[in-house]
This record gives structure tokens, C-alpha cells and sequence, in this order.
């Protein structure tokens, strides 16, 4: 630890970059490879790049065979080409979130080694390490670790052309990274946003460090939108031809889904996670974000004489507001929206602090915060171990056994306490970031063995498989994604997208029609799986039998007894087969 400490001390870019990368990629790899895909979004990802690999259909992402027209491809194009180098999809989906985090903590440490210092760059890659939503969001399989990474590029290349430049190529890179966020989901454009503070302190002319107004804003810059359009057409320009091409009714709702409905109509006229305009600011920012806005309080002063001193810092924090604000103005609001500000926002902060003393009140309030916590892992360790009912009623989603949990958190608490007096003469945000690595150390290994069988349905799909038998066929109803994904056997659904009454009916036809085969040397038996608080016409649920309990759930198997007489046509038959999805799981 003393070797280490002495590394980030150092002036020299050179061996802070390796102290720094080998800390990152250490943080980031921590876990991969012991669990599997988890709720709400890792599972859709992974079985649409699983079936990427398996059915070599990459322009058009399907889950279950049925496309998905949710989000662009390029992250689910990253999962399955690690998938497919490595073949092993368990290590290889977290694979490509961990690279972006780590690209993203090094731009931000190159970015102010270059705008400042070393000490700068070291800082506020730090304490982007030490910021809870980036790690939670680096270290798992959503897109939002991904496009964030693309943006920080895209800041990255604008900053070097037009207040270290003038440098073209990376203009013209930051406009091509911005491409490749729009592609991956939508909102990559964010970097456009600097472009406005960037313009202002052009045309204010402001002295002292220059912003290059002359050379850096020369008639080339009216050309960077024609590199991010070039690389935006790499994936629509084909996508535009194979509907036109196949004009199916499924390519162009694809097609009209992913263009409007989840670009415009998403942010204009969301239909979910509705949340009032200051989400962000009293529910994300002051807890998600720890500890940036609570050393923007302690250092008020001087977090006001520097932006005003310093415009690069004032270009910086305005295009963070600036983020901010774009995503408040939308009605739906989820907390990872705002993670690709987080990076400038480390950077900037870091500017800011630069040879400050810490305050007295902001160290006791942290380091008595942590000490707090420590205490409070070993009491829910110890009530863990005691099987406390109103604990055990909390932790039921995740696991059942309260034993593994309780000296788990006993190990964490007392290593978690053990740390802090040993740097107890530290600085409280060296205490917070050698807590935090301790913390990912023993949930992301141990952790991650207790609660991932309570993660996934794995455990319900194989007794569905044991019960129904190796020749049987197995239909769902009102499904995740997960189910499909950790399947032994062949799955048919009827179609994702489609209400659970057209669903329901779909599946009575595909059921009555097994009935019709008797005889048939190609008869197989069918079967339906459904959620029991299910409202269905077609079918009786009080025939079914629970195969267990997964996401909140108790799931019925219905077989041909729980059949209605009859049941309504649908209004458009929807089947998609899915063969064995779940081999990777013995592969």
C-alpha cells in the first residue's frame, strides 16, 4: 500500500498512468466471470448478443427471435464479439463496460494532465474511481457505462482541438465518437452541448489562457457533423436497405420503433419513469454523486473564484449543467441518465481543488460517515446470522441463505473497520476509496456467489425442464428476458411486444394445435409457464403447478387440462421459437 501511495505521488505522467491503469483495470475486473446476468436490463442484452453469435443475424438484434427494436445495436454488438472471441458468455458479457470504464478514467487523467497537471489528472481520475454510480454502472452490462464512454471521447477530442489545439483530428474524432454514441443509444449527440459555452468565451474573447479563437474555429469546423453522420450511416444506411429490401410488417415496425418512438417520442412523451424536473438534483446528484457535491459545499469559495478564474473549468461545469438540465426537461428520468456528465465533472472538480486544504468539518463528517457504516455491515451481519424475520422478509428478492450473508458482512464490516484505523491519519477520501476497493473485493467475489442463484431463474427454468421432459416444448407467457436466456430446453413465445390477451391466445392456439397432432409420429407435448397472478381467459390457472418462485413470482406450469374449451382467435398469429438458449449455461 506505502509502494502505491508513493506511485500516485509521483510527478512523473508516465508512472502515475501505469500506477492509475493498473488500479483501474484491477477495480474493473474484480467479479467477472462470477455471476450471471441480472435483472432488470443484463438479461435482454445478453440473449440478444447470445443470439447474435448463434443465429449470426447482427443488423436486426432479436431476444427470443422477435426483434428488438428498443436500442441500437453497438453495445449488444460488443457482448457478442467478446462472446464470440472468448466463448464463454458469462465472462464475456461484463467484459465490454469494464474496458469503457477504464478508457473513460484514463481520458479523464490524460484530459487534466494536459489542461493542468499530473497532481490534477491523478485527482479527478481518482475521484471518478470514488464516485458510487460510476462504478456501479462500469461494472455491469447496461448501455449507460458504454455511450458514456463515447461521450467522454467526444468532450475529450473538443477539448484538445479547441482549448489545446487547434488539433483536427481529434475534432473530427470527438464528432465520430459522437456518431458511435448516437448508435449505441441515441443521446451521444451530448458533447454538441459544449459547443455553446465554447462559442461564448470565443466571442467574449477572454484573456489570460487562451481558447484559441481564431485557428481552432476556422470554416473546417461547419465538416465535423459529416463525420458523425458517416459513422451513424455504418449501421443505418444497411438497416434502411434491408427493410426497404424485405419490407416485411416486422422490419419496418423495427424500423419506425427505433427511429421515432424510442429517439423524439421517448424524450418528448415518455410513458414511464415519470419524475418531477428536480430528480436529479435533490434524488441522484447528492448521493449517486458523492463525494463531488458535498467538496463543491466545503470549498463554496474557492469553487467560485476558480470559475471565474479559470474558463476551461467555467467551459467544463456549464456543459455538466447543461446535461443536467437537458435530461430534467424530459418528464421520464432514470438516475444513470446523467452519468456520461460525471466524468467533466471530476475533472472539473479536481481543477478546482487543486492545492486545497481539506476542511476540518468535511473530514469528520466522511470519515465518521464511514466509520458509521462499518459498524452498521457488522450489526446486519450479526442479524443476518440470527436469521432475523423482518431481515429475511427484505433480503428474500436476492438470497435465502441469511447464514452465507451474515459472515460475509461480519468479513466486510470487521476488514471494512480494521481499514479505517489504519489510515485513520489519512485524508477522509483516501479512508472512502480504499473502503470502496474493499468493498468491491468481497461482494464482488463472495457476493456475487451468494445472490446469484436468487438473480436469475436458472433454478426454476431446470425444474420446468426436469418436469416437462427432454421432448416436451415449452411455451411463456407475460416473460423476462432471463427466462429465455436460462432455458434448457427450446422456448416459443408470442411475441414480447404484444399484449399478455394476444399472447394468451396466441399460446391456446399453439397449444390446441399440439392436441390436433395426436397420432402424429412428430407429436410432442406442450406446455405453458405463466406468472399466477395472470388474469387469462383461455386457460384455468387453478390447474397449474408452481415450479417455484423467481422475481416476486410464483410460476404455473399449464398443461392440456388447464385449456378452455375455446378461446378467441388472436387478431394476428405471433410465434418465435428459440432453440436450447440455455446451453451456455454447461458449455
Amino acid at each position: 500500500m506505502t509502494a502505491l501511495f508513493r506511485l500516485f505521488a509521483d510527478d512523473d505522467k508516465k508512472r502515475v498512468f501505469w500506477a492509475l491503469f493498473s488500479l483501474t483495470l484491477l477495480v474493473m475486473l474484480i467479479g467477472i466471470g462470477m455471476r450471471s446476468p441480472w435483472p432488470a436490463d443484463e438479461p435482454r442484452f445478453v440473449e440478444v448478443a447470445r443470439e447474435m453469435v448463434m443465429g449470426g443475424e447482427w443488423l436486426f438484434p432479436t431476444r427470443g427471435g422477435e426483434f428488438y427494436p428498443d436500442k441500437p445495436p453497438v453495445f449488444m454488438w460488443a457482448i457478442a464479439a467478446v462472446y464470440w472471441l472468448i466463448g464463454d458468455l458469462k465472462l464475456a458479457f461484463l467484459i465490454p463496460n469494464a474496458l469503457c470504464g477504464l478508457l473513460t478514467v484514463m481520458l479523464v487523467y490524460d484530459l487534466g494532465c494536459r489542461l493542468w497537471s499530473v497532481r490534477v489528472g491523478r485527482n479527478a481520475a481518482l475521484l471518478l474511481l470514488l464516485v458510487p454510480q460510476f462504478l456501479m454502472q462500469a461494472k455491469n452490462a447496461q448501455i449507460d457505462a458504454m455511450v458514456a464512454c463515447w461521450i467522454t471521447l467526444g468532450c475529450y477530442g473538443l477539448v484538445r482541438h479547441f482549448v489545446l489545439g487547434p488539433h483536427w483530428r481529434w475534432f473530427f474524432a470527438s464528432w465520430a465518437f459522437m456518431g458511435l454514441g448516437v448508435i449505441t443509444k441515441g443521446v451521444g449527440f451530448l458533447p454538441l452541448l459544449m459547443l455553446l459555452p465554447l462559442a461564448w468565451y470565443r466571442w467574449q474573447m477572454v484573456t489570460g489562457r487562451a481558447l484559441l479563437p481564431n485557428q481552432a474555429w476556422s470554416w473546417k469546423v461547419a465538416l465535423g457533423p459529416l463525420a458523425m453522420l458517416g459513422v451513424i450511416a455504418l449501421w443505418l444506411v444497411p438497416m434502411l436497405l434491408a427493410v426497404w429490401l424485405d419490407a416485411t410488417p416486422e422490419h419496418q415496425a423495427y424500423m419506425n420503433n427505433i427511429l421515432f418512438k424510442q429517439t423524439g417520442e421517448r424524450y418528448v412523451n415518455a410513458w414511464h419513469h415519470i419524475k418531477p424536473w428536480y430528480f436529479f438534483i435533490f434524488s441522484v446528484i447528492p448521493w449517486l454523486w458523492f463525494p463531488l457535491p458535498l467538496l463543491a459545499i466545503a470549498h463554496g469559495k474557492r469553487f467560485v473564484a476558480r470559475i471565474k478564474q479559470d474558463p476551461v473549468i467555467a467551459i467544463l461545469l456549464l456543459w455538466v449543467l447543461l446535461v443536467v438540465v437537458f435530461f430534467s426537461l424530459s418528464p421520464g428520468k432514470r438516475n444513470v441518465y446523467i452519468l456520461p456528465a460525471l466524468p467533466m465533472a471530476s475533472l472539473a472538480m479536481a481543477a478546482i481543488l487543486d492545492g486545497e486544504q481539506p476542511k476540518r468539518w468535511f473530514e469528520l463528517l466522511v470519515k465518521g460517515g464511514l466509520w458509521v457504516l462499518g459498524t452498521l455491515l457488522l450489526l446486519v451481519g450479526v442479524l443476518a446470522l440470527l436469521h432475523h424475520p423482518k431481515l429475511a422478509a427484505r433480503l428474500a428478492d436476492y438470497t435465502d441463505d441469511l447464514t452465507g450473508i451474515g459472515l460475509m458482512l461480519l468479513v466486510l464490516g470487521g476488514l471494512w473497520l480494521t481499514c479505517l484505523w489504519w489510515l485513520r491519519k489519512q485524508i477522509s477520501l483516501l479512508n472512502a476509496g480504499a473502503v470502496t476497493l474493499l468493498g468491491w473485493l468481497v461482494v464482488g467475489t463472495w457476493g456475487y456467489m451468494l445472490l446469484d442463484s436468487m438473480r436469475t431463474p436458472q433454478q426454476l427454468m431446470q425444474h420446468t425442464a426436469q418436469t416437462i421432459g427432454e421432448d416436451a416444448e415449452l411455451g411463456l407467457i407475460k416473460f423476462k428476458e432471463q427466462f429465455i436466456l436460462f432455458s434448457p430446453v427450446s422456448v416459443t413465445h408470442f411475441s414480447y411486444l404484444a399484449s399478455v390477451e394476444e399472447q394468451e391466445r396466441n399460446a391456446w392456439a399453439w397449444m390446441k394445435e399440439a392436441g390436433m397432432m395426436k397420432g402424429n409420429a412428430s407429436e410432442q407435448q406442450r406446455f405453458l409457464l405463466v406468472p399466477e397472478g395472470t388474469t387469462l381467459n383461455c386457460f384455468e390457472l387453478s390447474r397449474g403447478r408452481s415450479m417455484g418462485i423467481a422475481h416476486r413470482d410464483n410460476w404455473l406450469l399449464l398443461d392440456a387440462d388447464a385449456m378452455s374449451v375455446s378461446c378467441d382467435a388472436p387478431k394476428r398469429v405471433y410465434r418465435y421459437h428459440t432453440d436450447h438458449p440455455g446451453h451456455w449455461l454447461t458449455d
